[in-house]
């Protein structure tokens, strides 16, 4: 028979945003009823996240500490004509440590796992069995949603962990290797050395298409692992994906499109950086946010996440206009260059604009000098960007 559940707070979606949301709420607020809903039946899905030590205000870094499950001083960049080793800290968290801690972390009724959800509402969640769940407030981060309001490409991906038969020769995570053959746009390949034996390698393009041809990039990992002398003994875990870059769009009708008056979190909030795609740092912010808050009503929820997302929205026009310049006036072929120049400049530039938190200085220097691309071509992807 169906049943309803009260709570204060329902979060629906158990990935990275939802589940530091609910983490932060559990340090700082206990005595909160939350309850963390998904479809599956872990926390976090099957997914690596990596983030600079820049990305992480000081004041929030307590939110991702417990999740860290591996860390390096400095990374490495490769492309054809510059290569350069960068002195600043990465970080990487895996789902399996995420759903570890979120278990240990989070009492026993707040996780309703393997619990697929029909509808959510500013104050109540409607489950598929259906039992409804009656909240004070309710935050929506069920990954991204009507994506047609937006104009953009794709950060597409396929990445595998191998264990290999010898110790590899590589002590600094690859964040990326440009030297590669190019295919369906900017293609690059990630590595993090997980321990000597063990390593995680991505192939990575910026795409017009969000299509992954799985059996051509786990070929592409294979000879790249081959190149660099590295003879394979299983592949031990791959995930893939495909995160939106985008140039232009209509934000209020994305948010809007995500239910009218519901809070949203992480991709279903519009929380992710332009040109990266990655969501991780603007999910640590908005858990730091939401543990400072005081009013967990639907109506104060919304409120604080629709601002929060909107101004974010605002203060990244100059990431939006990179990203047409990478998509509109460069040829897929020669995306590369773009990247290739971004990477001579200086690396505390690098780490602030990976945080999103690019200077009015950084912006100057990112655009001086002469253009990558075809300056007609340029001009005219700067007008898009700003439609």
């Amino acid at each position: 028979m169906p049943s309803t559940i009260r709570c204060n707070v329902a979060i629906v979606g158990a990935g990275l945003a939802g589940a530091l949301i609910a983490l932060a709420l559990r340090e700082t607020r206990p005595g909160l009823d939350v309850r963390l809903i998904d479809g599956a039946n872990r926390v976090g899905g099957n997914h690596i996240w990596s983030f600079f030590a820049a990305d992480i205000a000081d004041a929030d870094r307590w939110i991702v500490a417990p999740l860290v499950t591996w860390g390096w001083d400095r990374y490495a960049i490769a492309f054809p004509a510059h290569g350069r080793s960068i002195e600043a800290p990465y970080f990487s968290i895996d789902s399996q440590r995420l759903d570890r801690v979120v278990r240990e972390k989070l009492p026993a009724q707040a996780l309703m796992l393997g619990r697929r959800v029909l509808a959510a509402s500013a104050s109540a969640v409607v489950m598929a069995d259906g039992d409804r769940i009656e909240a004070d407030g309710v935050i929506d981060c069920r990954g991204a949603g009507d994506l047609s309001f937006f104009e953009m490409g794709w950060q597409k991906f396929v990445g595998e962990e191998l264990a290999l038969a010898a110790p590899h020769d590589a002590s600094d995570p690859m964040v990326m290797d440009a030297t590669v053959e190019q295919h369906d746009g900017y293609r690059f390949v990630y590595c993090l050395p997980f321990a000597e034996r063990r390593m995680f390698v991505e192939d990575t393009y910026y795409s017009d298409t969000p299509e992954i041809a799985h059996g051509t990039n786990s070929s592409r990992i294979a000879d790249y692992a081959a190149a660099r002398g590295w003879q394979v003994e299983r592949v031990v875990r791959q995930e893939a994906g495909a995160l939106p870059v985008v140039w232009a769009g209509d934000f209020d009708g994305y948010w809007q499109s995500g239910g009218k008056g519901v809070a949203k979190a992480g991709m279903r909030g519009g929380l992710f950086h332009p040109l990266t795609g990655y969501s991780l740092p603007d999910a640590v912010r908005t858990a730091a946010m939401l543990a400072r808050l005081t009013d967990y009503t639907g109506t104060g929820l919304h409120a604080a996440t629709h601002a929060a997302a909107a101004r974010t929205w605002r203060e990244r026009g100059f990431y939006r206009m990179l990203t047409a310049m990478l998509f509109k006036a460069a040829e897929p072929e020669e995306r590369w260059r773009v990247l290739e120049r971004f990477y001579r400049l200086d690396a505390r530039l690098v780490s602030r604009f990976y945080a999103g938190r690019s200077t009015m200085f950084d912006k100057m220097r990112v655009l001086t000098g002469k253009p990558p691309v075809p300056i007609g071509r340029a001009i005219a992807a700067i007008r898009e960007s700003r439609q």
